[in-house]
């Protein structure tokens, strides 16, 4: 039975329209605006919602019913946001899923952001992305990790209702302009498999040639995105499969392929098999794999691999003892992750209305662990790695840290409430597909869940992926024109890792399809750079080093981690956002705008704000100022900026101290404006972290650039074959780091920074540790020709 969809147009009238069979939401700007970008972050932006500006037109005509711009497959994490983005750069987008009631789903945990992902966040929300505002409007407990270290390493993170933040997503894509959202299965790809560089996407030769490190430029990931990789077909569009098993052809331009765990994925639960996804919410029916575009994908000889990912039972709140268990409250105010909710010094909807939940803590202990090693015999045997399965490092079932720290006496395990109005809890660490009443035996040894029952049994998925080298830095195959990836298909893990893939692939997509469409040349690739956000750390390691594990983001993996800090990603991205179109919100540029004078307004202030030495001490305390060198340096005067880069120096303190200082200037008869003109107030709320954080980063961010200089120009550096890799040596990395250079061994530094896992910063700890061995040779070499010399 054909579904019918009904749309408002222009006159607020109504017309029906049937695609075969397909459910179709389609919402468009009218046609004078239709080649414009159209919004930033829709939701906050007054005259890009339809609802609001009423210029909401249903031009679904039927010879227009199966073509669009971009199509986007999946309506994950990854897949919102590419639509969205290639929504936003005026490309006509279908987001094609196979059920509308599943798009935005938390598949797993209920959380969003933490350390290094929540940078992820702020940067993808700083391009006009949706996650970070549905997360503020979803969220129900708001955390900073990393609080007590200092600001670069600080990650947001919250707890999701998953009712309301599938509901929230679900709500800005059904009213999204140039959007359109299908009911169906993707089966396979439509292609003109022309050969050579006639089937080539919107590439150009530029003769470059890529270099071989993953440490490259932004202006080389460019180059290497517009070669001209001679691609064997061009995409033009996808075979769908509707509810009724017939078939139908949908085209585009450019496509978007954001399978998640779905490409020939096979659902684990103890011994059991069985081909899916990932179960349904709250029902033991699965959604069905992707096998017809894994075939073709093996079909144009990409490289596959399989990866395997897991979530823990769920159980009832109700059987939990909390009482005896360790709080987490949320932190109130909260810190959210939208740039325009904290510049308007707003909270999060639900921490306003103080409907926020608390999360407890637990943990497993020796009973725990000899039950889990006991049970060993009836977890599932997988595909990959001889049957033990390639799943995350960082995010490991509770099998796996057992077995790799057998000495622990306990792993932390944190209670989290899947929602305000419902009984079940996630229970966060304690991932394993062991028999359903094994799950429950294992749980019942800790602490508070000694009768705790499980409503669903947790399970493995297991599923193809593409290795990303296989792609450009704009996420564009090179076997195939104009088909992108982005998400879990790339080998990574988490929902802040595929929306930040989603929303350069559709963005790229989007760009173009527009520029094809209107015969012009090739658009400059919307690419991030490794020195300008966590997305450009991203894929750069994605496609230059490709991944062996699924990959997660950490701080530790960008080298210039110090200047991408979650509080400045809208000043480091939302310009570039607007250049590329995908950021035209009114009010986000304006935030910018003002953001960005107050900042630089509030440094010069600071710079130009001084005081003797003496008297800094005096006003804020000898240790603080200065400690016992304080006296050698009578008559000496340090700007606020000076005292501020200070270790244990607040911005509060100083702005306080400089607050006194003018107030008795004015007392003494000094004319007011002309104090006022010199500094003004304190630095409000939504500017306070950026200021405090440049300016005590000042000295380290400048070394940070010149290690990364230096190391650049050392690449071609031999490794010593004899070099020993253990903690004695090299005491900062971490072990994943001492395993991979004892298993490559690489010859050169070059080598080295392809090993996938490697981060900058162990790079250049190894290259320190290298530089001092040559000293030292030198100088027992130098020695030891002195004494012959002595001896003659």
């Amino acid at each position: 039975m054909a579904s019918i969809l009904v749309l408002a147009n222009k006159n607020h009238g109504t017309r029906a329209f049937s695609f075969s069979g397909h459910i179709v939401q389609q919402f468009r700007r009218p046609s004078t605006v239709y080649r414009r970008s159209v919004a930033g972050s829709l939701p906050l932006l007054s005259d890009a919602s339809p609802r609001r500006s009423g210029r909401m037109l249903s031009i679904l005509a039927s010879s227009k019913e199966n073509s669009f711009d971009v199509i986007v497959v999946g309506g994950g994490h990854a897949g919102c946001e590419a639509a969205a983005a290639a929504a936003r750069t005026g490309a006509r987008t279908a987001l094609v899923t196979q059920k509308i009631e599943t798009i935005g789903e938390l598949s797993c945990n209920p959380s969003i952001g933490g350390i290094g992902k929540g940078h992820l966040v702020r940067e993808i929300d700083a391009l006009g992305g949706l996650m970070g505002y549905v997360a503020d409007e979803a969220g129900i407990h708001f955390r900073v990790l990393n609080r007590r270290k200092g600001p670069a390493v600080r990650g947001p993170r919250a707890q999701m209702d998953r009712d309301l933040y599938k509901h929230a997503m679900q709500s800005v894509l059904r009213t999204y302009p140039n959007l359109s959202i299908v009911q169906a299965s993707v089966q396979d790809f439509l292609l003109d498999e022309r050969k050579g560089s006639q089937a080539s996407s919107s590439s150009s030769d530029t003769g470059v040639t890529r270099r071989t490190s993953a440490l490259a430029s932004q202006e080389e990931m460019i180059q290497s995105s517009t070669r001209d990789y001679d691609r064997r077909a061009h995409i033009r569009g996808v075979v769908v499969e509707r509810e009724d098993k017939s078939q139908e052809e949908i085209y585009g331009r450019a496509v978007v392929v954001t399978t998640g765990t779905f490409l020939r994925g096979v659902l684990m639960l103890g011994h059991e098999r069985y081909a899916g996804g990932r179960h349904l919410r709250d029902s033991e029916q699965v959604e069905a794999p992707s096998i017809g575009l894994a075939k073709t994908l093996e079909r144009f000889e990409f490289p596959l691999g399989r990866l395997k990912t897991g979530t823990p039972a769920r159980v009832d709140g109700r059987t939990i003892d909390w009482d005896i268990l360790v709080e987490q409250p949320s932190e109130i105010p909260a810190a959210p992750f939208s740039h325009i909710l904290q510049f308007k010094g707003q909270q999060p909807p639900n921490v306003e209305a103080g409907r926020l939940i608390t999360c407890h803590q637990t943990a497993t202990n020796e009973e725990t662990h000899r039950l889990v090693m006991e049970y060993e015999h009836t977890l599932p045997i997988y595909d990959g790695l001889d049957g033990k399965g390639n799943g995350p490092r960082y995010c490991p079932s509770i099998y796996k840290k057992v077995q790799r720290f057998p000495d622990r006496q306990g792993h932390n395990c944190f209670l989290e409430p899947e929602g305000l109005n419902t009984d079940l809890v996630y229970p966060n660490g304690m991932s394993g597909p062991f028999p359903p009443e094994i799950q429950q035996k294992i749980l019942r040894t800790m602490k508070g869940l000694g009768a705790v029952e499980i409503v669903r049994p947790g399970y493995d998925v297991e599923y193809d992926f593409v290795n990303p080298q296989s792609l450009t830095h704009t996420l564009e195959t090179k076997k195939i024109g104009g088909l992108y990836l982005a998400g879990q298909i790339c080998g990574t893990t988490g929902y802040e890792e595929a929306g930040a893939q989603g929303i350069v692939a559709g963005a790229n997509a989007g760009r173009s399809a527009i520029a094809s469409l209107a015969g012009a040349k090739p658009p400059l690739p919307f690419v991030i750079g490794r020195d300008e956000g966590y997305i450009g750390v991203l894929i750069d390691d994605l496609v230059t080093r490709g991944t062996m594990e699924p990959y997660r983001m950490f701080t530790s993996r960008a080298e210039y981690r110090i200047s991408l800090r979650a509080d400045n990603a809208d000043l480091r991205l939302t310009r570039k956002g607007i250049q590329f179109g995908l950021v035209t919100n009114e009010e986000r540029i304006s935030a910018i705008d003002e953001r960005e004078y107050l900042i630089e307004d509030r440094i010069e202030k600071l710079r130009n704000f001084e005081l003797k030495v003496t008297e800094w001490a005096a006003r804020g305390g000898q240790d603080i100022m200065g400690g016992s060198k304080t006296d050698q340096r009578v008559g000496r005067k340090k700007t606020a900026e000076e005292v501020l880069i200070m270790p244990f120096v607040t911005l509060k303190k100083v702005e306080e101290i400089i607050a006194d200082v003018q107030q008795e200037q004015v007392e003494q008869g000094l004319e007011e404006d002309a104090v006022a003109t010199s500094f003004i107030g304190m630095s409000p709320p939504s500017v306070y972290d950026t200021v405090e954080a440049t300016i005590k980063y000042l000295n380290s961010a400048e070394r940070q650039h010149k290690d990364m200089a230096s190391w650049r120009r050392a690449q071609g550096l031999r490794i010593p074959p004899d070099i020993e890799y253990n903690h004695e040596n090299l005491p900062t990395l971490r072990l994943e780091e001492l395993e991979k250079l004892n298993l490559v061994r690489p010859a050169t530094f070059a080598q080295a920074s392809q090993i996938s896992g490697l981060t900058p910063q162990a790079l250049v700890t190894l290259y320190n540790h290298v530089q001092r061995r040559h000293r030292h040779r030198d100088l027992k070499s130098a020695a030891a020709g002195a004494a012959s010399a002595n001896s003659t």
